[in-house]
């Protein structure tokens, strides 16, 4: 294996580059000034790439690389990588799913939870020393029995059902089709769901399919007392409709790991009160970024084994 040319996008966590140089030929891409020419220079006989949902692959330069069968992706996500042209090539595209699932689930409840109990708001209350001086803080909203909406019933949105029923939440979800191997609600009409949801989270895809998904029509049915929280893509939210919504006190909370410009965030995001913010972490712990890594590596390792990756996209 250590003659196996293939290109890595972008560094990677510690534990795959060192897998990557000790037992591939390795081109860095991202030390190259223009990666398209190094790439028509150097990449013929490249048979693998290794990249992350952030970087993804550009098409212009899959006609440099003649000889590509793999491409491992750092990631669940792979809105930034064009599936359907890797399939028509021959191509196999590997993600990170189901390693990371467990995570992103406590990062979307523990959102909907700071949210309902303005628990950044409270913090910011107690160090700035407001307490003493205004009194008790203000009342919250509770989680308990509440109605949860699900966009997405996938592993991630399983593990948020899971957890949320044991604070006795009624569970719903909308899927493009229903599940026969589930016994939540399911919703065809995504504006339905919202009008009966409390709590709105999204965990499905991005891309162009789910682009915008949550409008302004689906943001005025979730209403003044909802809360829309979102662990999946930015651009699934209409950001500048749940803005105005927002400050027209038409829908009433937001919890958001992610954004449709990162890392640029709106200021109106970043000074409303009635939002919660965190920096696309859904993913970022010690373990599960050790897991992800690990599977890029057995994606990788196992197509030249094999002629198949593990967790295979197309």
């Amino acid at each position: 294996m250590a003659t196996t040319k293939i290109v890595q996008v972008a560094s990677g966590t510690p534990l795959v580059n060192s897998h990557l140089q000790e037992n591939y030929e390795v081109l860095a891409l991202w030390e190259q000034a223009d990666p398209q020419a190094y790439l028509a220079e150097h990449g013929k006989g490249v048979r693998g790439l290794v990249t992350t949902a952030g970087h993804g692959l550009k098409n212009e330069w899959l006609d440099s690389l003649p000889d590509l069968g793999v491409v491992s992706s750092f990631g669940v996500g792979y809105d930034t990588i064009d599936a359907t042209e890797l399939k028509k090539r021959g191509i196999q595209l590997g993600n990170t799913p189901d390693v990371l699932n467990a995570c992103v689930a406590d990062l979307a409840v523990c959102l909907l939870l700071g949210s309902a109990r303005q628990l950044v708001r409270g913090d910011r209350y107690v160090r700035e020393g407001r307490w003493p001086t205004e009194g008790a803080f203000p009342l919250a909203q509770s989680v308990s029995g509440k109605n949860v909406g699900i966009v997405g019933l996938g592993g991630i949105g399983l593990e948020v059902a899971r957890r949320l029923s044991g604070f006795d939440c009624e569970i719903r979800y909308h899927n493009r089709k229903a599940r026969a191997d589930v016994s939540y609600g399911y919703e065809a009409s995504l504006t339905a769901l919202a009008e009966w949801a409390d709590y709105l989270v999204l965990t499905c895809v991005g891309g162009p399919a789910t682009y915008h998904l949550i409008n302004r029509e689906v943001l005025l049915a979730l209403g003044g007392k909802g809360t829309v929280v979102n662990v999946s893509r930015g651009t699934v939210i209409d950001e500048q409709a749940m803005i105005a919504l927002l400050q027209q006190d038409k829908l009433g909370f937001a919890a958001l790991d992610v954004f449709e410009h990162e890392p640029e965030v709106p200021q109106l995001l970043r000074e409303h009160e009635r939002v919660t913010l965190m920096p696309h972490a859904a993913s970022a712990t010690v373990e599960t970024r050790l897991k992800m890594s690990q599977r890029v590596i057995d994606n990788l390792d196992r197509f030249f084994d094999t002629g198949e990756v593990i967790s295979r996209v197309v």
